[in-house]
C-alpha cells in the first residue's frame, strides 16, 4: 500500500479514533462514555437497503449529526476560560488532526471569548450556599455550642479552637480567624463589628485604616490602648471581591449569633467593667436585637449579666463619611464617647496606675 495515500476506510477509522480520545480528555470529568456505535464502524447495508431508509446511509447520518451536536453542547459546557492552556490542548491533540473533529471548530471561538468571560466571572464573586444550608449548620452549630464551652476552660484554650471555628459559612473565604488581644484582667473590652482585609491577612484587630483612626481618637481621649481588650463581634472577614479587591460586606444576623459564642467566652475569660460597642452590628450581638444606635448613643445600658455597657460609632463610619466638616464634627463626638468612659473607668486613662 502507498503509504502517501490513505483509504476512506482507514480515513473514517482515523478520525473516529482521534475524536474518541479528544472528547475523553476534555470531557473526562463529565464521565460521559460515547456510545459504541458512535466509534464502530458502521454497520454494512442490508441487501437492497436504500439510503433514504431509516436502516440506510441517511438515518446513519441523522444519528451522528445528532451525537455531534450533542457533543458540542457538553464540551462548551464543561468548558472553564480561567484554565485556558492552548498549549496543554497542543501538547494533548496536535493541531493537524483538529480539521478532522467536529469539536474543534468550537475551540476559536472558546479561546477568544476566554479572558472576557474570566473577568466576568472574577467579578461575580464567590457563589454562596443556599439559606438553609446555612442556617442548618448555625442550628448544627448551636446544638453543640454548650458542650464546646465546657471543654473550653481557659482564654488560651478558647483562641487556639476559634482557629478552626465553621459555625458559619464566612470562613470558606476568609484568611483565618481574628480573636481577640489585650490583657485578660483588662477594665474595659471594645467591641467592634469584624476584621477587615489588613486584619484577616494580619491575625490582629484593629490594625488597618479603622483601626489607626481607633488609636488616634484613644490618645485625643487619653486612654491607653494597651489596657484594654478589642475584639469582633464577627471573627472572620465577610467581603465581597470585585476584581483584586476584597470589599467589606455588612454580617447578617445569622453570622452575628453564630459568633456570639465566642464573644461570650472572651468576655467570660476577661471579665471587663465596662463593655463599649463600636457600631450597630457589635451593639446588636451584645445586645440579642435589632436597635437604633442613635438612641442607645445617650442611654446608660447593661448586659445580661450586669455589665455596663455603652454604644457608639465604629471608627470605619468616620472613614466614610464624605464632607469633610462632617467627619471632623463627627469625630469630635467620638473622641467625647471615649473621654465617657475614661470617666467611668479611670484605670484605663494614660498616665493611671495599672
Amino acid at each position: 500500500m502507498d503509504h502517501g495515500v490513505i483509504t476512506d476506510h482507514e480515513h473514517e477509522d482515523h478520525e473516529q479514533q482521534a475524536e474518541h480520545d479528544f472528547l475523553l480528555r476534555v470531557s473526562r470529568a463529565t464521565r460521559f462514555q460515547r456510545r459504541s456505535s458512535a466509534s464502530a464502524d458502521p454497520p454494512l447495508a442490508k441487501p437492497g437497503a436504500s439510503a433514504d431508509r431509516p436502516g440506510g446511509d441517511e438515518g446513519r447520518g441523522a444519528q451522528r449529526r445528532c451525537d455531534e451536536t450533542c457533543w458540542r453542547t457538553c464540551d462548551a459546557g464543561i468548558f472553564n476560560p480561567a484554565r485556558l492552556k492552548p498549549k496543554a490542548m497542543r501538547a494533548e491533540m496536535p493541531m493537524t488532526y483538529w480539521r478532522n473533529l467536529p469539536e474543534a471548530e468550537l475551540i476559536a471561538p472558546l479561546i477568544a471569548g476566554a479572558m472576557r468571560r474570566a473577568e466576568e466571572m472574577v467579578m461575580k464573586g464567590p457563589t454562596h450556599p443556599p439559606e438553609r444550608h446555612v442556617r442548618q449548620a448555625q442550628r448544627q452549630a448551636e446544638a453543640g455550642a454548650a458542650e464546646d464551652a465546657a471543654a473550653l476552660d481557659s482564654w488560651a484554650a478558647a483562641a487556639t479552637a476559634a482557629q478552626g471555628c465553621k459555625r458559619c459559612a464566612l470562613h470558606c473565604n476568609a484568611t483565618q480567624t481574628v480573636f481577640g488581644e489585650g490583657p485578660l484582667d483588662a477594665p474595659v473590652v471594645f467591641v467592634g463589628e469584624q476584621p477587615g482585609d489588613q486584619e484577616d491577612l494580619a491575625g490582629k484587630p484593629f490594625v488597618g485604616p479603622a483601626g489607626q483612626m481607633f488609636d488616634c481618637a484613644l490618645a485625643e481621649a487619653r486612654l491607653d490602648r494597651k489596657r484594654a481588650y478589642v475584639t469582633n463581634a464577627v471573627k472572620h472577614f465577610k467581603f465581597q471581591l470585585r476584581g483584586k479587591r476584597r470589599i467589606h460586606e455588612k454580617p447578617n444576623v445569622g453570622e452575628i449569633k453564630a459568633c456570639r459564642f465566642w464573644l461570650d467566652l472572651e468576655l467570660q475569660f476577661v471579665g471587663p467593667g465596662l463593655v463599649v460597642s463600636l457600631g450597630a452590628s457589635a451593639l446588636r450581638s451584645l445586645t440579642g436585637h435589632a436597635g437604633s444606635l442613635a438612641q442607645a448613643r445617650e442611654q446608660e445600658l447593661t448586659l445580661e449579666d450586669g455589665t455596663p455597657l455603652l454604644a457608639t460609632v465604629h471608627p470605619s463610619f468616620l472613614l466614610r463619611l464624605p464632607d469633610e466638616e462632617a467627619r471632623r464634627r463627627e469625630y469630635a463626638r467620638f473622641v467625647s464617647d471615649l473621654k465617657r468612659v475614661g470617666g467611668k473607668v479611670p484605670a484605663l486613662q494614660l498616665g493611671q496606675a495599672a
